[in-house]
C-alpha cells in the first residue's frame, strides 16, 4: 500500500541517547536559510491599482460565478497575413551566466526568411549580455529575414514593472500591427504568486498577475484587440490563475506547469513553421511550440520533467464556473472531519511542480486535474471540472515524470511562505469558496480558532457579493506573521504512543481524531557526525508501513541509503515519485556554491542516475531553469542540517568531505555502515503544523540487521 507523504516541515527532535531537543524554523523553508527563510523571503508587495478588463462575481445567495470580460473591437485588423511575435526578453542570470537570451535571438535569426514573420524583441533585466546587446539601456530589435536590427533604445528601467511591459506593447502593436500578433514572456517564472520576468538589476522585481492584468489592459485599450496567443518561455506559468487573467486579452495561452529544462523554446522551429504556414492559427502554432520544445529537451536529455500546454482561452469561463461549483462543495466537505482528512491526504499526494521540498523551496503549484481526482469521492462536480479542463487544454506534452499532468496547475498551500503570499493569492483566486478552503485550514492551525466557526461570507462585500481582485485587506493575513509551528501538534493524537513494540519495530497508532487530522506521515533518519559533535539529518524516507483505516504505522526501514562513491551518506529528500522511479534532491556545495544534486533511482534494479544540479526556488520566488550537468573536476561537498550534541540550541550547516568528479560518477545505494542511528516519525496535520515523535535509536550490525533499542 502507499503511505501518504508530505514534504518535511521544521523538525523538533528528541534524541533518546543524548536527550537533545532540537528545532527547525520552517514552514516552506528551503535548505539555505538566507534563500527561503519566511521572515526574509521577498514576496512581491504593493500590487498596482488597476481597473481590470475582467469582472468575476459570486452572488452569496446562489453561489454561482458570473464572468464578464471587456471587449476590444475598435481596431481594424490588417489582412496582410503577417505574424508579429513580440518577445519580452528579460535576461537576468539566464543571459549573464549562460547567454540563453543571446542564443534564442540567434535562433530567431536562423529561422526561414519570410516577409510574413518577424520577431520584435525588447531586451533588459540583466547585468551582462554575452552579445552586442547593451545592459545599461532598454533596447528593441526587429529580427526578420536573417538579420537583427536595432529599432529603439531608451533609459534603463525595471523589466519587472507593468509600465515597462505596457510601454513596449503599446509601442509595438502600433508600429508593427499585423494580422496575427503574439506575445512571449521570456525569463524565470514563479507561478501564480510571484509571476514572471525577474529583473536582476532591480532587486529581482517581477511582474505579478495583477500587474500583468494592468499592463495588458493598457495595451488592449490602445490597440483595440486581443493577441492571438500569449506564451511563457518561463517556468511554472501554466496555471489556472494566469489563464484567467490572459483570457481577457488573448485567444490562446502557451505555458508549462513545471520548470522549463534546457534552453527553452526552439525559436528557429517557430519561425520556420510560420514562414511555411503563414495561414496557421495560434492553436496550430502552439502544437509546434510544444513538440519542438520537447524534441529540444530530448536532445539535451532533459525531457523527463518537461510539460507544456496549449490553452484555448475561450473555454476558460466554463472551466472557472465549474470549478467554483466544485470549490463550494469542496469547502462544505469540512463539515465532515473524516472526509476532509482523507481528501487532504489525497491532495498532498497530487502531482506538484517546482520542487516543493525543504532543500529546493516551494512554489505551491499543484495539478488541477490531480486535485479533482483526489476529491472526486467526496466532492460533487469534480468530473465537470475535468471535462471543462479537457476542453480548454487543446494540446499538451509531458515527460515521464508527469505523464498524467492535466495541463493547468492551481495554487495550493503545501507550505506557506508568509502572510504576503496568502494576501497575493486572495487577489487572484478564482473562487471565494476555494479561497475559504485554503484560508480556513491555515487560519485554524495558526489561530486556534474553531474550524467549525469559520465563515466564508467574510469575502462577500456587504454580505452579498464576492468580486475578483478585491478579496481582502492585506492586514487580514497578519495572523501568520507570528505563527510558529510547534512540532507537537495537538491535532495529532494516539491510542498507542510512538514506541518500540514487543516485536522489535518502532510504531504508533493514531486514534480516530488523529487519523482525521493527519495529512501525511514519513520518517526521518539521523546519524552522528564523524567527530561525534553533531547530529546530522540524512533525510526523509517513506519506508513506513501501515494504513489509515486502522491508524497503525511502524518502521519499514531496511538500512539502505544513497551515498557518494567515497561512502559519504547524502542528505536526501523526495522530489517526485512515479511508478518506475523516485527523484531525490540533496543539498550540496558544487565548487563552493550552494545548490542541490538531483538523482533518479529506478525501482526495477535500484540503480541511480544523476540528472545534475538545480538551484531551486530563489528567495524572490523565481524558479531556476537549468539543470546543470556534472563534469570532470567538479568538486561536490555534501551538506546537512546539523545540531550540536553539546548545545541543543545551536543549529548549523554541516559540510562533509570534498569529493572530486572523475569520469562516470556512480551514486551508491548500499547498507549504511555499522553503527547507531536515529529514526523519527513526522506526521503533518491538515492545518499546517506537525508532530515529530521521539527518536528511536537503532543499531545496524555487520550482517545488516537493524535492531531498535529500548530504554
Amino acid at each position: 500500500m502507499t503511505i501518504t507523504r508530505k514534504v518535511i516541515k521544521d523538525i523538533s527532535l528528541v534524541l533518546l541517547s543524548v536527550f537533545l531537543v532540537l528545532s527547525f524554523t520552517a514552514c516552506g523553508e528551503g535548505f539555505w536559510e538566507e534563500e527561503v527563510d519566511p521572515e526574509n523571503q521577498i514576496i512581491p508587495e504593493g500590487e498596482v491599482d488597476s481597473i481590470s478588463g475582467l469582472t468575476m462575481q459570486v452572488d452569496k445567495e446562489s453561489g454561482k460565478l458570473n464572468i464578464s470580460r471587456k471587449e476590444f473591437d475598435k481596431a481594424e485588423i490588417p489582412e496582410d497575413g503577417v505574424w508579429t511575435i513580440f518577445v519580452y526578453l528579460c535576461g537576468t542570470d539566464l543571459e549573464s551566466r549562460n547567454g540563453m537570451g543571446t542564443d534564442d535571438m540567434e535562433e530567431m535569426k536562423k529561422a526561414a526568411s519570410s516577409d510574413k514573420v518577424r520577431f520584435v524583441v525588447q531586451t533588459g533585466g540583466t547585468d551582462g549580455w554575452l552579445s552586442d546587446v547593451e545592459d545599461d539601456v532598454i533596447q528593441r530589435f526587429v529580427i526578420q529575414g536573417g538579420s537583427i536590427t536595432k529599432v529603439h533604445e531608451t533609459d534603463n528601467k525595471s523589466m519587472g514593472s507593468p509600465d515597462t511591459l505596457s510601454d513596449f506593447l503599446i509601442w509595438g502593436t502600433k508600429e508593427y500591427a499585423s494580422e496575427h500578433m503574439g506575445l512571449i514572456m521570456w525569463n524565470h517564472g514563479g507561478g501564480s504568486i510571484t509571476g514572471v520576468c525577474f529583473d536582476e538589476l532591480y532587486d529581482m522585481d517581477s511582474i505579478t498577475l495583477m500587474e500583468m492584468d494592468s499592463a495588458l489592459l493598457s495595451c488592449a485599450e490602445t490597440s483595440g484587440r486581443k493577441f492571438d496567443f500569449i506564451g511563457y518561455d518561463a517556468c511554472l506559468m501554466g496555471t489556472v490563475e494566469v489563464a484567467n487573467v490572459l483570457a481577457t486579452y488573448s485567444d490562446y495561452m502557451f505555458g508549462s506547469e513545471e520548470m522549463e529544462p534546457g534552453s527553452g523554446w526552439d525559436y528557429t522551429a517557430i519561425g520556420d513553421f510560420l514562414a511555411n504556414n503563414p495561414e496557421a492559427d495560434a492553436g496550430d502554432l502552439g502544437r509546434v511550440v510544444c513538440d519542438s520544445f520537447l524534441e529540444a529537451c530530448k536532445k539535451q536529455k532533459d525531457d523527463s520533467l518537461t510539460t507544456l500546454s496549449v490553452i484555448d482561452l475561450s473555454k476558460m469561463d466554463n472551466l472557472l464556473i465549474s470549478f467554483n461549483d466544485f470549490a463550494k462543495s469542496m469547502y462544505s466537505v469540512g463539515e465532515n472531519s473524516a472526509e476532509i482528512g482523507e481528501m487532504i491526504r489525497g491532495i498532498e499526494e497530487t502531482d506538484n511542480f517546482g520542487g516543493n521540498n525543504k532543500t529546493e523551496g516551494y512554489t505551491n503549484m499543484v495539478d488541477l486535474g490531480g486535485i479533482c481526482d483526489a476529491c472526486t469521492t467526496y466532492v460533487a462536480g469534480a468530473e465537470a471540472v475535468k471535462t471543462a479542463l479537457s476542453d480548454a487544454v487543446v494540446y499538451k506534452i509531458s515527460g515521464d515524470t508527469h505523464p498524467n499532468a492535466s495541463g493547468l496547475s492551481i495554487y495550493y498551500p503545501l507550505a506557506i511562505q508568509g502572510s504576503n503570499e496568502l494576501s497575493l493569492f486572495s487577489k487572484v483566486s478564482v473562487s471565494p469558496y476555494y479561497l475559504s478552503f485554503v484560508d480556513r485550514q491555515n487560519n485554524t492551525g495558526a489561530t486556534d480558532n474553531s474550524f467549525e466557526s469559520y465563515d466564508e461570507e467574510q469575502w462577500f462585500e456587504d454580505g452579498e457579493q464576492w468580486d475578483w481582485g478585491e478579496s481582502s485587506d492585506d492586514s487580514y493575513w497578519n495572523y501568520l506573521d507570528d505563527y510558529e509551528q510547534t512540532g507537537e501538534s495537538s491535532f495529532i493524537t494516539f491510542s498507542e504512543e510512538p514506541s518500540v513494540r514487543e516485536d522489535g519495530s518502532y510504531g504508533l497508532t493514531l486514534d480516530e481524531n488523529g487519523i482525521d487530522n493527519s495529512a501525511g506521515i514519513c520518517a526521518i533518519v539521523y546519524e552522528l557526525s564523524e567527530d561525534g559533535k553533531n547530529i546530522l539529518e540524512i533525510g526523509e524516507t517513506t519506508d513506513v508501513r501501515g494504513d489509515w483505516d486502522s491508524g497503525s504505522f511502524s518502521d519499514n526501514f531496511d538500512g539502505y541509503w544513497l551515498s557518494l562513491p567515497d561512502g559519504q551518506n547524502l542528505a536526501t529528500y523526495i522530489v517526485e515519485e512515479t511508478q518506475d522511479y523516485v527523484i531525490y534532491t540533496s543539498p550540496i556545495l558544487l565548487n563552493g556554491e550552494e545548490t542541490n544534486l538531483r538523482m533518479k533511482q529506478y525501482y526495477s534494479d535500484e540503480h541511480v542516475e544523476i540528472e545534475g544540479t538545480w538551484e531551486g526556488i530563489s528567495e524572490e520566488g523565481a524558479s531556476a531553469r537549468e539543470i546543470v550537468k556534472l563534469k570532470n573536476g567538479d568538486v561536490i561537498t555534501p551538506v546537512y542540517f546539523a545540531f550540536s550534541v553539546d548545545d541543543d540550541k545551536e543549529e548549523s550547516e554541516y559540510s562533509g568531505q570534498e569529493f572530486t568528479v572523475s569520469g562516470d560518477m556512480d551514486i551508491q545505494y548500499d547498507m549504511m555502515p555499522v553503527g547507531q542511528y536515529y529514526y523519527s516519525f513526522c506526521i503533518d496535520d491538515i492545518y499546517g503544523d506537525y508532530y515529530l515523535s521521539d527518536n528511536a535509536l537503532f543499531d545496524i550490525d555487520e550482517d545488516g540487521e537493524i535492531t531498535f533499542i529500548t530504554e
